[in-house]
This record gives C-alpha cells, sequence and structure tokens, in this order.
C-alpha cells in the first residue's frame, strides 16, 4: 500500500475513534463534563505512558521545551472541557463540526502569533467557514445559543494548542506530547472531579473508560497519519468525523441535524476542500520551482 493510502486509511480510522470518544461521552449520560473529561485523560495517559517507558524517553519532556508544553496543555485542557460540553448539549455532528473550526482558526493564530503570512484563499475559507457556522448555530437571543458558543470557544482553544504543538514541531516524540497532555488534564481537573463527583454506574464506567480508550486510537491515528503523508495532502479526510458522528446520533440518540445544520455542514466542508485543494496546487508548486532551480 502506498504511504499516502496508508495516510488516509489512518486519518479514517482516527476520524472514527474521535466519532466514537463523542459517542461514548454523550452515552455516558448525567455526569459532570469536568468528571467525563478526566477519565478520559486518565485512561490516555496510562495508554500512552506505556509507549514512552517502551521508547525510553524522557516521561516529561526535554527542560528547554517545558512552558511550550505547559501552553499546549493548559490550552488543550479548557478546550476539551469546552468541545465535551458541547457534546453533551448539542447533536453530536453539530458539536463535532464546530470542534472542526479549529484548522481555521489556526491560520488566524499562526498569522497573528508566528508571523506566517496568511494566503488570500485562506482568508477567503476562513470567511466562508464563519457563514456555515452561522447555519449550524442559527443564532438567537436566548440561552439556547450557550452550547454553540462554547463549542466555538472550544475550536479556538484547540486551534491555540495546535499553534503552540507548530512552535513545538518535532523536538518532542509524539507519544510524550500526548501523554504531558493527558497527565497534566488528570492533574488539573482531579480537584473539580473530587468535588463535583456524582456516582457512575458500571455502564457509565465503561461508557468513560471506552471515551478515553477511542480518543487515544484518535490521537495516534491523526500523528501517525501525518507522518505517511503531508497534512495538505490527506487532511480532509480527517472531515469523515462529522459523517460518522451523524450517523451515530442518528442511531445510536434518535437526533437528526436540522436541514440548516447540514447546510451549514455542508459549507465548512466545502470551505475546507477549496482550502485542500490550494494547499496542494501551492505544495506542487513549489516542488516545481525547486527541481527547476536545481537543474539550471
Amino acid at each position: 500500500m502506498a504511504d499516502r493510502n496508508k495516510g488516509i486509511l489512518l486519518l479514517l480510522i482516527s476520524a472514527l475513534g474521535f466519532s466514537m470518544m463523542g459517542a461514548f461521552v454523550k452515552l455516558s449520560g448525567d455526569v459532570p463534563t469536568t468528571q467525563k473529561a478526566f477519565f478520559r485523560n486518565i485512561v490516555a495517559a496510562a495508554i500512552t505512558l506505556g509507549f514512552v517507558l517502551k521508547h525510553k524517553e524522557r516521561v516529561f519532556g526535554k527542560k528547554e521545551n517545558q512552558k511550550l508544553l505547559l501552553s499546549r496543555s493548559a490550552l488543550g485542557a479548557v478546550g476539551i472541557v469546552l468541545n465535551f460540553y458541547a457534546i453533551d448539549n448539542l447533536v453530536l455532528s453539530d458539536a463535532e463540526m464546530l470542534n472542526k473550526l479549529s484548522p481555521f482558526i489556526l491560520i488566524i493564530f499562526s498569522a497573528i502569533f508566528l508571523k506566517e503570512h496568511a494566503r488570500k484563499y485562506q482568508v477567503i475559507s476562513i470567511l466562508i467557514a464563519f457563514i456555515g457556522t452561522l447555519f449550524i448555530i442559527q443564532p438567537e437571543f436566548s440561552v439556547d445559543i450557550i452550547p454553540y458558543i462554547v463549542g466555538v470557544l472550544g475550536a479556538v482553544f484547540a486551534a491555540g494548542a495546535y499553534t503552540m504543538l507548530r512552535v513545538l514541531g518535532n523536538k518532542e516524540k509524539h507519544y510524550t506530547v500526548v501523554f504531558y497532555f493527558s497527565f497534566f488534564t488528570t492533574v488539573l481537573l482531579l480537584p473539580f472531579t473530587i468535588i463535583f463527583y456524582e456516582p457512575m454506574s458500571l455502564t457509565q464506567w465503561i461508557f468513560l473508560l471506552l471515551a478515553g480508550a477511542f480518543a487515544t486510537v484518535g490521537q495516534f491515528g491523526v500523528t501517525l497519519a501525518y507522518k505517511y503523508a503531508p497534512a495538505s495532502e490527506i487532511s480532509i479526510f480527517f472531515y469523515s468525523t462529522v459523517v460518522y458522528s451523524a450517523l451515530l446520533s442518528v442511531i445510536l440518540f434518535g437526533q437528526i441535524p436540522t436541514l440548516w445544520s447540514v447546510l451549514g455542514y455542508v459549507i465548512i466542508f466545502s470551505a475546507s476542500f477549496y482550502m485542500f485543494l490550494k494547499n496542494n496546487y501551492a505544495a506542487k508548486q513549489e516542488v516545481k520551482e525547486t527541481v527547476t532551480s536545481k537543474t539550471s
């Protein structure tokens, strides 16, 4: 199998992992959001610690990378709690699609904080994605809008975490970064889990442990996928999360997205697909220019 196809397959598996995580979080029922996030992360921390120890890496990374690892973890921790709140209070596919705004927000953050030039087609994609978001949210001045706002804020914090990852680059192994984030979030949420703890049935325990396991599958899947192929070539397949989540919404919860939401999905996906095509074209042009300069 070609590396590009391996990357696509891994990304599809990763998307399924994150969709199943969301479904199990929702299935766990009336449990505090912080408690759900705690169990999701403690499972991920336990699994990834095994990988760190197996490869004999530093458990908490290198000293010079601590600020970046802490910043990434803090932003990611807030993002995951907000995302879980959105999952609990929205149609699953709506929550997933709002979370998929993070790549567009990442472009804005990269331009502001990393001084990366935002290209014209990226700006156009961001504007189109924002319009799609309005179709999903269908803004009204009532409390019903709060979960949607929280979902968007979850994407903002996730984009902040990804910005830190961009700066971190390859300075740390991926399993070290995942463990650090999962461990940090577990410790951060422990006091809230103790204070607001709600007793859980055996079924709820199983659902949250499965949420953690599938989250780990999703995290490793996306990390490995980008080792086989550049994000610019395969990232569009990660939007299969929304398809999985829409199916799970109907099958498990009897929730059918509104036509306005579906239209919003199509608009945001179209914006992503447009950016995907433009990124591919730009990458090919860069390769062509490099080859030309070497042969001339």
